[in-house]
Parts: structure tokens; sequence; C-alpha cells
């Protein structure tokens, strides 16, 4: 037990991003008790600390021989979905400038905010059910895939995704009238404070 701790799936940079992938992963299932400006209000809060966390994970190896299973099936991927559609209506599209693989490298794409969470989520909650495997080699291969796929898929999703966070939020939608005046810094109520929560634990 006490040289399984030693592996590097239990290292600091490690568990920081479960701690952060696990509240971003309960704020989209709670979704649909959220109003469209709360989830944004907290997507542009979490979505940076997952991005910092993901620079953090460290390159490991494979170390067994098949794939691991994934969990999220795709009725729990449009189910995610339809939920971030409902709860985000007419602020979900969005015009997106940067596309991988777009010959059109000018020409704008109409996007989508609950698809791209979707997207994201589906990644960063199959590495957590892995992990909760508790088994060093899945969680090893798990995390191989995590950052694999962050590299060349959903890093840029989620760069994509906050940047029309961020254009709801200061772009001049008013969706501090959702939450009956209440700015980005006070705390929208049902969102309990959980960045404060995250910044203590850290500063400790």
């Amino acid at each position: 037990m006490e040289e399984g701790l030693d592996h590097v799936v239990y290292t600091k940079n490690v568990l920081e991003f479960v701690t952060v992938g696990n509240e971003f992963c309960q704020q989209l299932e709670h979704s649909a008790e959220a109003t469209s400006a709360e989830l944004v209000y907290v997507m542009v809060r979490i979505l940076p600390l997952l991005y910092v966390k993901s620079l953090t994970l460290p390159k490991v190896d494979y170390e067994l021989e098949e794939q691991i299973e994934k969990y999220i099936s795709e009725e729990d991927y449009i189910r995610m979905n339809h939920s971030l559609l409902g709860t985000l209506g007419a602020n979900d599209d969005y015009l997106e400038v940067f596309v991988p693989d777009n010959e059109y490298e000018e020409q704008e794409v109409a996007s989508s905010i609950s698809e791209n969470l979707t997207d994201i989520y589906q990644e960063v909650k199959d590495f957590l059910f892995s992990y909760r495997i508790g088994q060093t080699e899945i969680m090893n291969d798990a995390l191989v895939d995590l950052v694999n796929n962050f590299e060349l898929h959903w890093g840029q999703k989620l760069v994509n995704v906050l940047r029309a966070c961020h254009s709801l939020v200061y772009g001049g939608k008013n969706l501090e009238d959702e939450l009956g005046g209440n700015e980005l810094g006070d705390n929208p109520e049902g969102n309990s404070g959980w960045f404060d929560n995250f910044q203590q634990q850290w500063q400790d």
C-alpha cells in the first residue's frame, strides 16, 4: 500500500486536478437547477482553473496493453448536452473563429457552448470514473488518455468556450439581471462559495 501511494497518480498536481475536475462535473450535472446566468458565471471561474490544472498534469506512459474502459455512454452525452442546452437557451450559440482543420482560417463557424462543455465533461468524467477505481494501472492509463486528449482536442475546446462565456459576462448582455443584480464577485445564490473554498485550500 505504501509503495502504491508513491505512484504518480497520487501526486499533488493530479489530486488537485481531480478536485477541480470533480467540481466542474458536479456543476454541469446540476445545471438544470441553475439559470443561464448562474451557469455562465460559474464557468468563467472554473474553466481557467481546469485549464491551469491540466497544464500541470505529468506526462506518463501506458502501463496496460489494452485500452481502458470508457464510462460516459452516448445516452449520457446526449442527456448532459440537452440539460445544458435547456439551461443556456438563447445564450448557447456563438461564432468561433479558430477551428482546427478549418480550410478557411478566417471564416467564422457557428458553435455551441453546451456541446463544447459536454465534450469536456465526457473527457474529465471518464478520467474521474477510472481514477475512482483505485487500481494504479487503470488510473495511470486514464491519466495518459486525459493528457493526450487535452493536447489534441478538449484543451482547445475549453479555450474556445471560455471565450464565449467571457463574452456573455462582459459583453453587455446584462446577465446580472437574471441574478437579481449580483456581480461576478458576489457568489450567486446556489454556488455555495466553492471558488473561495478552492482558493483557501490552495493557499494553505
